[in-house]
C-alpha cells in the first residue's frame, strides 16, 4: 500500500505543480480560453489559486521524501482536497455542468485518499 500511496501522491504532485505553474506564469486573458472560470476571479486570486496548487503539489511529496516534517504531506493532501471541493463548487455555481467538475472531483478524491491513508494506517 505504501507504494500505491507514493505513486498516487507523485502523480497528484505532478498534476498540481503543473496546473499551479500554469496559473502563476500565464496571464488571466490567456487562461480564459481553457479556463473560463477565471472571469469570476481577479488576477491576484487566480495567482493565489495557482500558488496553493503549486505549494500543495510540492508538499505532497517533498517533506516525506526528505524526511523533514513528513506530517506536512497528508496536511498538503487535505488542503488540496479542500481546494478541489472549492473548484467543483465553482463549476457547479457557474452552471458549467457536472462534467466540468469531474476532474476536480477526481483529483480531490485522490488527494483525500492520500490524506486519510497517510494520517491513518500508512502514516510516516
Amino acid at each position: 500500500m505504501n507504494t500505491v500511496l507514493w505513486v498516487v501522491a507523485s502523480l497528484l504532485a505532478l498534476s498540481f505543480v503543473a496546473a499551479g505553474l500554469m496559473k502563476l506564469t500565464t496571464n488571466k486573458e490567456d487562461l480564459r480560453d481553457k479556463m473560463p472560470w477565471v472571469d469570476d476571479f481577479t488576477d491576484a486570486q487566480v495567482k493565489g489559486i495557482g500558488f496553493a496548487e503549486f505549494a500543495g503539489g510540492i508538499g505532497l511529496v517533498l517533506p516525506a521524501a526528505i524526511d523533514v516534517a513528513p506530517v506536512l504531506s497528508p496536511i498538503a493532501a487535505g488542503g488540496l482536497t479542500l481546494t478541489m471541493v472549492g473548484a467543483a463548487a465553482v463549476h457547479v455555481r457557474r452552471g458549467d455542468g457536472f462534467a466540468a467538475a469531474i476532474p476536480a472531483i477526481a483529483l480531490g478524491a485522490l488527494a483525500l485518499f492520500v490524506a486519510v491513508m497517510r494520517f491513518g494506517p500508512e502514516s510516516f
